[in-house]
């Protein structure tokens, strides 16, 4: 019960990822970088996207990692327009790597780490479809990667409940506003960002040790 009544205060300070930002007035949308040669992109939606990104950008190998929405219908969607739960689209990270540096498997496994991939359509103080868990494959073998994944990590009972997420084919990602663009690293001292974001980098950073750029394996 004591801990019911502080997740609930909690929830209350930090309002979840949609009020607790800053919202400049330049709402202008980030530009998708171009895939450089022997470049991969792998694309994950696992809650808020600011905690997401930020994790996805500590592993060895990935070279960029853009905030944006996909899974929906609507084109070009806004931030605000999102937060409604009509587009369809979730809040998602879009990985830039060298997979000759780190794999597929390696940036699903760590996705999976970075979430709580039991939560249906909710993580911690965000609800909706917007922050649903969710792995979009491009291929048959990233498909059979994740599935793969996800049976491995129910057999360990890593998690008390059977992992939800879901596995879907990759169609579109459309780019959030710049503000979204490492928001996690610009705004350390929010409320949000300790309370919810930083538990979810450092959950992420004790499973994959191995695979931190050399900066964050202090």
């Amino acid at each position: 019960m004591k801990n019911s009544i502080l997740y609930i205060l909690l929830s209350l300070v930090m309002w979840g990822c949609a009020n607790g930002q800053d919202r400049p007035g330049d709402n202008d949308i980030a530009k998708l970088p171009k895939v450089k040669q022997g470049q991969a992109v792998a694309t994950f939606g696992g809650g808020c996207f600011w905690a997401m990104g930020e994790a996805m950008s500590e592993l060895k190998g990935v070279d960029q990692v853009v905030a944006g929405f996909a899974g929906g219908t609507t084109k070009n969607p806004t931030y605000e327009e999102v937060c409604t739960r009509t587009t369809g689209h979730a809040e998602t990270a879009q990985v830039y790597y060298d997979p000759k540096v780190i794999s597929y498997e390696k940036l699903a496994e760590a996705f999976f780490y970075a979430h709580n991939p039991t939560e249906l359509n909710y993580q911690g103080p965000d609800e909706g479809t917007d922050y649903r868990s969710v792995a979009f494959y491009r291929t048959p073998e990233e498909k059979a990667t994740l599935l793969a994944l996800i049976k491995k990590i129910n057999i360990s009972k890593h998690y008390n409940a059977p992992i939800v997420t879901q596995v879907v084919p990759f169609t579109v990602f459309y780019a959030a506003e710049n503000y979204h663009q490492g928001y996690y690293k610009l705004h350390q001292g929010s409320a949000y960002i300790q309370g919810v974001s930083v538990p979810k980098v450092m959950k992420m950073r004790q499973m994959e040790k191995a695979f931190l750029k050399p900066e964050f394996q202090k």
